[in-house]
């Protein structure tokens, strides 16, 4: 309950500061307003200058210089905002400029979402090193290492001693995205060592470089996926992680990249089990509907083999019709065993579990029997409780318990299928799964009572 209050009461200051700012923005008031702004923490800067209209943005630009301003935009989450808007409120030099000051992973981020004529304008009114930097890293594939990864790193020579690095460390301190990690480089430039800050700081300064470093190192490729590289920052607990090629350190992907990479993995894994774009929210109904449509419309046409079923077993229905009281409970306890055996077979692939596949299926055969038996036994008992027909319990549990084991071995088996054959396994849905499950459990629940319907009580 305090966080709750402190938290509250935190917004309330906040909301009162940005009052305060906006009324000097709107009478002019230069100064007090750079030093209320420059009490904010960079992140409630970025959260206020985008709150803000244009026109009172307009007047912050005036203000603060690019190298000030990119501070700011390296706070900005890229899903809150249109970049291509806000760079299209400055003049173009200004917005080279302050792009060209950015951590270079964040302004290539931003680049990537204007349109190419844009592009090549703020390119060509950057410096060159920024260009040829920025140009470098947004030839990389989205999704990879490269297109995560800073150039802004720390590097030292293996030669130098601890004095003279402390030196090199603290000149380069300034534009360096992180300095936890500084990285050792050979006279080649590749990469042969990392040695933290703190080692920097306890080893004496007479001591080399070469000789207290770390040379277990722990690296990626530019092309490797941000999956991988986000299983191995969390395995390793690093903050940051060396990007490699042909030996030589290209660039550094950060803890906080990676924050945003683990979200946006899970926001599109649910988006695919859920078979509806949670990672795109839209507010108008029209392309809402349109974007949940085609998975809908799909599962229409494969629900129709389920009508299609029951309709070819219509006379068993009508010769005894209370097998039509237990069709949607098999049908659905079916589906969400296999949701769930889904869910859980997505997360083993995302985790990269080393069993085999003959391995992994038997695993879900044997759950599959365990839910399945517990599950038909105990409707069992309820049907002989309530309908008092011995035949007709055998029927149902036994049908209930077939269609739970096909339908978990499902929702297992085919992402294991799918992730071996290279398709991401979160594309098989859980809407597909359990209407696939609906279609099996249907076929399953009517073959078995069609076995006991000369003994069934007639109703």
């Amino acid at each position: 309950m305090k966080e709750t209050l402190q938290d509250l009461t935190i917004r309330d200051e906040l909301s009162e500061q940005a009052n305060h700012l906006v009324f000097y923005i709107e009478n002019n008031e230069k100064n007090a307003f750079l030093d209320s702004f420059d009490e904010l923490h960079t992140y409630d800067q970025a959260v206020f200058y985008i709150s803000l209209t244009t026109q009172l943005r307009h007047q912050i630009i005036k203000w603060v210089t690019p190298t000030e301003l990119a501070d700011i935009f390296d706070e900005i989450d890229q899903e809150d905002v249109d970049f291509e808007n806000l760079l299209s409120e400055m003049a173009p030099r200004y917005a080279a400029n302050m792009l060209s000051d950015m951590y270079t992973d964040n302004a290539v981020d931003l680049l990537s979402q204007v349109e190419p004529e844009e592009l090549a304008m703020y390119l060509s009114l950057m410096p060159k090193d920024s260009m040829d930097e920025i140009k470098r890293l947004l030839k990389y594939e989205d999704d990879t290492a490269g297109s995560l990864m800073s150039t802004e790193f720390i590097s030292i020579n293996q030669k130098l001693t601890i004095g003279e690095a402390m030196v090199v460390v603290k000149e380069a301190a300034q534009g360096a995205e992180q300095i936890n990690y500084i990285y050792v480089l050979d006279d080649e430039g590749a990469l042969v060592g990392v040695i933290s800050l703190k080692s920097l700081i306890i080893w004496p300064d007479a001591a080399k470089i070469s000789e207290v470093m770390d040379t277990n190192l722990i690296t990626v490729g530019p092309v490797d996926d941000q999956e991988d590289v986000a299983k191995i920052m969390a395995d390793y607990n690093f903050v940051a992680l060396p990007v490699v090629a042909k030996h030589n350190m290209i660039g550094m992907i950060t803890v906080d990249d990676i924050v945003d990479v683990i979200d946006a993995e899970a926001a599109e894994d649910y988006s695919r089990l859920a078979g509806v774009d949670v990672v795109t929210l839209e507010d108008n109904p029209l392309k809402s509907a349109l974007k949940r449509l085609p998975w809908l419309i799909g599962l229409i046409f494969l629900g129709m083999g389920t009508a299609s079923v029951i309709d070819g077993y219509n006379y068993l229905v009508a010769e005894t019709s209370i097998l039509a009281v237990f069709i949607s409970l098999i049908t659905g306890t079916a589906g969400n065993a296999g949701t769930q055996s889904l869910a859980v077979a997505v997360r083993r692939i995302a985790l990269k579990e080393k069993k085999t596949l003959a391995k992994s299926l038997l695993v879900e055969i044997l759950i599959g029997l365990m839910i399945g038996i517990i599950a038909g036994v105990t409707i069992f008992l309820v049907i002989l409780v309530w309908k008092h027909n011995l035949l007709l319990g055998i029927a149902v549990g036994l049908a209930m318990g077939v269609a739970i084991l096909v339908a978990n071995v499902a929702g297992a088996f085919i992402p294991m299928i799918m992730d071996k054959v290279g398709v991401d396994p979160a594309v098989a849905s859980g809407p597909f799964i359990s209407t696939l499950s609906d279609l099996t459990s249907v076929i399953i629940y009517f073959n078995v009572a069609k076995l006991f319907i000369d003994k069934f009580m007639m109703h």
